[in-house]
């Protein structure tokens, strides 16, 4: 046998099915599946099934007011929450959506190059804990990496045959990549050296001008919609503080969920890039694009107008680290070098995610403890409970039985119209007027609830705090036990 070498990139021959690309997407969906029952809900998600258990007319109210850009999932989770509201059941969707993304991206992958680099693409998107963690998630981010892998398989199908209605699959596929969240947007710029790289040919030219770039046009409508919707709410974003350039340093973990199998991929993933240049540059610029445009135009439009940089805005960009590496190691030669090329760097993504993997996989792998802060209140008869955050009410609603302490403060059972959280009473002193002793929970710190009004109330109501607990992860939740002062207490 001689010796493994590298050769350029150069695209395969396509089939119109492949087997391949379904055992792809239902090994991506169950990796994913694997871990929606385990961990429990967190705020995020929390919020998912409030907003899904609205009616029509307050998941539009809702809409006017905060996560105007999220309708369109919120009005799918209403419409899936009617047969119930466990966690495994509202997190299934994602791994579902997980599951579509990893098919075609196991397609485009063989259309590309061949079915082995499909393959490897698919499965090392499966092992990435970042796809583990989004694909057990009640939120729309994996449904928003699905749209962007169906765009990029859509635009390459229009590249070797163009059927009349393959435009029209294209523009529903950008429709998609809108509609499912505002920033998965960042990846459309990716789609430009495709669509300007036609042959200077008459009859391409009036092509591009009248299918291609209307259809490009049309899909972007939700954006257009969603993006005026969330610029008018971008209050409701204040809460993301501002980054510097350093971030794009962590992107790579960020991409992964994970630093070493994160630094480990996206190092073959910029050696895809190089290599698939020779003989499709076209391709090679718009998956590079794919890769690295999104996180550095989020950094520009966070320096430039308002601090929008978050990290799981930027999962859209996973597939396509999947993607290139992947081409980077089917390019090895001999063939059967290339499949043990390919395994390896599975194998060593796998094993230096593995911590991560057990982390999402915990009880508290969505790092929000609401089960254990549920356990750590033991009440007694009469006991009351007030929340340093209204909103953190809802994981108390959802875990803790109905009896658990008197909710001294709460007004009524349904949340804000215009919020997550719930309308309250504002006269704590005299809602604990009565009572001895009083369960706060807050999320944060211990130290975090000094500056919560909540908690500065019961303290000026004559409690004082004798014993407290904190979650492992930060910010996590605090639950703290007051009890009125020795003076106030013999005063009553």
């Amino acid at each position: 046998m001689t010796a493994a070498t590298v050769a350029p990139i150069a695209p395969s021959v396509t089939r119109t099915r492949w087997w391949g690309a379904w055992a792809a997407g239902a090994a991506g969906g169950l990796a994913a599946l694997s871990g929606s029952g385990s961990a429990s809900l967190n705020g995020d998600e929390l919020a998912t099934i409030s907003a899904a258990s609205r009616s029509l007319s307050g998941l539009w109210e809702l809409s006017r007011h905060i996560d105007g850009h999220f309708l369109p999932y919120y009005l799918f989770m209403h419409l899936w929450t009617q047969f119930g509201t466990a966690e495994l059941w509202l997190r299934l969707p994602s791994a579902l959506a997980i599951g579509v993304a990893a098919g075609f991206l196991a397609d485009l992958g063989r259309r590309l190059h061949s079915g082995r680099a499909g393959v490897t693409a698919a499965v090392l998107f499966a092992v990435l804990p970042s796809v583990s963690y989004y694909g057990a998630f009640a939120r729309p981010y994996a449904f928003a990496a699905a749209a962007v892998v169906f765009s990029f398989w859509c635009l390459h199908r229009l590249t070797r045959a163009t059927p009349r209605r393959g435009w029209v699959l294209y523009g529903v596929s950008v429709a998609l990549v809108c509609s499912t969240h505002l920033f998965a947007v960042l990846t459309l710029p990716a789609h430009l050296p495709i669509l300007l790289s036609a042959p200077r040919r008459q009859d391409r030219l009036r092509e591009l001008l009248t299918r291609a770039l209307p259809a490009l046009a049309a899909g972007c409508v939700p954006a257009l919609v969603l993006g005026l919707v969330g610029y008018g709410e971008r209050h409701a974003v204040s809460w993301i503080q501002e980054r510097g350039p350093e971030v794009l340093v962590k992107f790579p973990k960020m991409a992964a969920g994970a630093e070493t199998a994160g630094v480990a991929v996206f190092a073959v993933a910029l050696a895809g890039v190089a290599l698939t240049w020779p003989r499709e540059r076209t391709w090679s610029a718009a998956l590079g694009a794919w890769l690295v445009g999104p996180p550095i135009l989020l950094l520009t439009v966070s320096l430039l107008i308002t601090p929008l940089y978050v990290d799981r805005y930027l999962f859209v960009t996973s597939p396509a680290l999947a993607l290139l590496a992947a081409l980077a190691v089917a390019a090895v030669r001999p063939p059967v070098a290339a499949v043990a090329a390919g395994c390896l760097l599975v194998g060593v993504a796998a094993v230096a995610g593995l911590d991560r993997h057990t982390e999402l996989r915990a009880f508290n792998g969505r790092f929000e403890d609401f089960p254990g802060a549920v356990r750590r209140v033991a009440a007694r008869e009469g006991d009351a409970i007030v929340f340093g955050q209204s909103s953190v009410r809802a994981g108390f609603d959802y875990y803790a039985p109905p009896d658990l302490a008197l909710d001294v403060l709460r007004l009524g059972p349904a949340p804000e119209a215009g919020g997550f959280g719930f309308p309250e009473r504002t006269d704590v002193a005299e809602a604990l007027r009565d009572q001895k002793r009083v369960w706060v929970v807050w999320r944060g710190t211990k130290a975090s609830g000094d500056k919560l009004p909540r908690v500065k109330a019961v303290k000026e109501a004559g409690f004082k705090a004798v014993s407290s607990w904190h979650s492992a992860e930060l910010p996590g939740l605090t639950v703290a036990l007051f009890t009125r002062s020795g003076a106030d207490a013999a005063r009553r």
